[in-house]
């Protein structure tokens, strides 16, 4: 059975179709790539995954178990994860702080009183910074950090309750060429340990190529290509309408 399942998802707005009957699978383990010009449904597509949008026809199964029109909140407790184009955090609060605030969300103790919430799952908290690189940073506020190092903060709380699948959008983006190669690096070392499945979407094209086990690529709402790094960098159309024939492979 696969991790996650997407069967026919459509969604129209007024009358445009921005997502056409699209269907994939993803496996644990497993990280696939949405690839599309901009317009082409990827968003829309991921957040009728994610929960923030309701779709008007298809299903989303999570390990067998339909989750398709829950909201964000119920599918994050399904076991998803989730960060954002635009990474944030409270900034008025330290990195460790953060991550306990996930933690407590995890464990139903997000209602503790705030002299107390700072000495529970510390130690936890410390452990994901430890292993997304930034445990020197604990007791720095946020909003003193270098977006990169926001970039981990929000990686940290995403892995706080333990998901199956993580939903990542543009995880790159606003990030240095080489913060962004170290910051996959690091998600792909943590889809080996875990055995989770990562789902992301990106529009730079050598982080795509570097890093996804198999590629969707979506135009105009409807998916056109699917498959491995080699063979979607091959089809003709793909090449026509996005990545252009002088695409040449990541170094």
């Amino acid at each position: 059975m696969s991790l996650l399942r997407v069967e026919g998802l459509s969604k129209a707005f007024g009358g445009f179709e921005a997502v056409r009957d699209v269907s994939f699978t993803l496996e644990a383990g497993e990280r696939l790539a949405i690839i599309g010009p901009n317009g082409a449904g990827k968003s829309t597509c991921f957040n009728m995954i994610g929960g923030q949008l309701r779709p008007d026809r298809g299903r989303v199964l999570l390990n067998g178990e339909e989750i398709t029109g829950l909201p964000p909140r119920a599918v994050w407790r399904k076991g998803v994860g989730r960060t954002f184009q635009i990474a944030a955090a409270f900034g008025s609060m330290t990195v460790v702080e953060n991550v306990q605030m996930a933690l407590l969300s995890h464990h139903g103790r997000a209602r503790a009183l705030f002299p107390l919430a700072r000495a529970l799952y510390r130690e936890e908290a410390m452990a994901l910074l430890e292993r997304v690189g930034i445990r020197d940073q604990a007791e720095r506020f946020c909003s003193v950090l270098a977006y990169g190092d926001i970039k981990r903060v929000e990686l940290a709380v995403a892995l706080a309750h333990g998901p199956r699948l993580l939903l990542m959008d543009e995880p790159t983006a606003g990030m240095a060429p080489a913060e962004r190669h170290a910051l996959m690096r690091l998600v792909s070392a943590i889809v080996a340990e875990r055995g989770i499945a990562v789902l992301f979407t990106e529009h730079d094209m050598d982080v795509v190529f570097a890093y996804a086990d198999r590629i969707l690529v979506i135009n105009r709402g409807r998916l056109i290509a699917e498959g491995p790094p080699e063979r979607v960098r091959a089809d003709r159309e793909v090449q026509a309408i996005y990545l252009g024939s002088s695409v040449e492979a990541p170094a």
